[in-house]
């Protein structure tokens, strides 16, 4: 699935380069790609976009402090908490964006969610309400997890 949304970021600038999904299905089964991991990554992404036009809906700042529950815990991990809170306090996600990633990140069969997905999790938010991260935080984004040391907690 995640192979499909980086092809989708790669390839369409915006997302509303994107074709209609029937027609978008057609052209990355064409292009190689799992019916299965089609559909799972069609509709990942259309709840994304309904979260998302939620949040652009949502003015309000957040000045209070994000507790993770036991289950985030356990879902996410230290380094995923970790990175997010880094992007946070460099002003990449809002705090309305930081609930999407983690819902998001939650709705995956994986524990604790890799560094590497979560990464495209941030890059495909931002690429749907048509941001894009400035150029040293796109290097963060799309630097390879062996690279780097994870975030701990402080």
């Amino acid at each position: 699935m995640f192979d499909v949304l980086v092809y989708l970021y790669e390839t369409y600038y915006r997302p509303d380069a994107c074709p209609e999904p029937a027609a978008l299905a057609k052209k990355l089964s064409a292009v190689g790609f799992d019916d299965v991991e089609i559909s799972e990554a069609l509709v990942w992404l259309t709840d994304l976009t309904a979260m998302a036009g939620v949040e652009q809906a949502l003015t309000a700042a957040s000045t209070g402090t994000r507790f993770y529950v036991e289950e985030e815990q356990d879902a996410l991990g230290a380094p995923a908490i970790g990175f997010i809170q880094f992007l946070e306090s460099a002003k990449v996600l809002s705090p309305l964006q930081r609930e999407i990633v983690i819902e998001r990140a939650l709705a995956l069969d994986e524990m604790p969610v890799s560094l590497g997905k979560l990464k495209v999790i941030v890059l495909m938010l931002l690429w749907s309400q048509g941001k894009e991260p400035d150029a040293l935080m796109f290097d963060d984004l799309f630097g390879s997890d062996e690279d780097q040391a994870p975030r701990l907690l402080h």
